[in-house]
């Protein structure tokens, strides 16, 4: 890429953020009352977005040979223990994902 293209890459780059990160302060601004369906999105897509990563992470699991899925099975009840327990879906990804990373490491 030429310097040319390169200052137009990261100032589309540079807009593509900006706007990201401000619009919703403008569209959604303290003045009005958030719309429903905002509010429906935010009560229920985290729990849908955790359901899809449970399945993309499980597509490839083969019972039948290797682990058999137990670093899985274990990453997973590790996962929704501590959902359960401390309520707090950042920790509970990441102690499941070290979890799985450990066990696939020494098992």
């Amino acid at each position: 890429m030429t310097l040319t293209q390169q200052i137009i890459t990261i100032g589309l780059c540079i807009l593509g953020t900006m706007t990201t990160r401000f619009l919703p302060f403008i569209i959604f601004s303290e003045n009005r009352k958030t719309p429903e369906f905002i509010q429906y999105i935010g009560k229920y897509l985290p729990s849908a977005v955790f359901g899809m990563l449970i399945i993309y992470c499980l597509r490839n699991v083969d019972v039948l040979h290797g682990t058999h899925g137990l670093p899985e099975a274990v990453s997973i009840l590790i996962t929704t223990l501590l959902h359960i327990w401390k309520r707090n879906m950042f920790l509970s990804i990441a102690a499941g994902t070290i979890s799985y990373m450990l066990l696939l490491h020494f098992l």
